[in-house]
């Protein structure tokens, strides 16, 4: 029989309920059903009420909209940022299909940025109700949701760290070895990709100007660590962007 699981009053989806394939997905093992044995894997597509497609440049949800789901991306690209007193936009991260987006609002009950389609996107609605009713039933869920999070703590103590104590080429490399190691877990290549954020949206989220990660960008290429056209980087030598890390000041 199918789990009935009881939705916090005022819950509104934004799309029909479909009938879950989460075990069908090539991206499950990295998403919060694929946590639990196959036993239990159907009863935990409940949690996935609907999916959700966003053109790009449309925002998932804005900074100040209720916090009531999370969302797992299914395929394209987005953007998070917040927007300062003075209307300046302020990108706090990228994420790629496999990724969940919308925990910062569990805290306040709201979303504390944006979330902006960079691509043409689909994404599983993960009402946060249900998420907490299967944690309940389903203990590796809860295990999950756990690591999940703490792995959100770490990524905003790295952040603060390349922020606040790494030098320009340093930030750049990382930036891009970052990416290189998910694209990999994804099944892509850790080498060949193409950048679906600007350069302007790289320098807001590394804390640099327009035009010193242009600079970057050109540096690197002469020096053979990669070869760019446009959007499309190729990483030419691995070993050499984490020697950039290694360098001294």
């Amino acid at each position: 029989m199918a789990t009935v699981i009881a939705i916090k009053p005022g819950f509104k989806p934004m799309n029909q309920k479909f009938e879950a394939t989460c075990a069908s997905c090539n991206l499950r093992e990295l998403c919060l059903p694929g946590a639990v044995c196959i036993d239990d894997l159907q009863r935990v597509e409940n949690i996935v009420y609907a999916r959700r497609r966003v053109k790009r440049g449309e925002a998932l949800f804005n900074a100040g909209d209720e916090f009531r789901t999370v969302y797992a991306i299914r395929s394209g690209f987005f953007k998070t940022s917040v927007v300062d007193g003075e209307g300046r936009e302020q990108v706090t991260g990228f994420f790629m299909g496999g990724e969940l987006m919308g925990l910062d609002g569990l805290g306040t009950d709201r979303y504390n940025g944006a979330a902006i389609a960079l691509e043409d996107s689909e994404v599983c609605v993960m009402p946060f109700a249900l998420i907490e009713e299967m944690s309940r039933e389903v203990p590796a869920l809860q295990r999950h949701l756990h690591i999940v999070l703490a792995r959100e703590i770490v990524r905003d103590h790295g952040v603060m760290m390349l922020l606040g104590s790494m030098r320009a080429e340093e930030r750049l490399a990382t930036f891009l070895l970052n990416l290189s190691k998910r694209f990999l877990r994804r099944g892509y290549s850790s080498s060949d990709f193409h950048l679906r954020m600007t350069r302007e949206e790289i320098g807001s989220y590394l804390g640099l100007k327009l035009e010193t990660v242009s600079r970057l960008f050109s540096q690197f290429q002469a020096d053979g660590l990669i070869d760019v056209q446009q959007k499309h980087v190729r990483i030419l030598d691995t070993a050499g962007l984490e020697q950039v890390l290694a360098a001294k000041n």
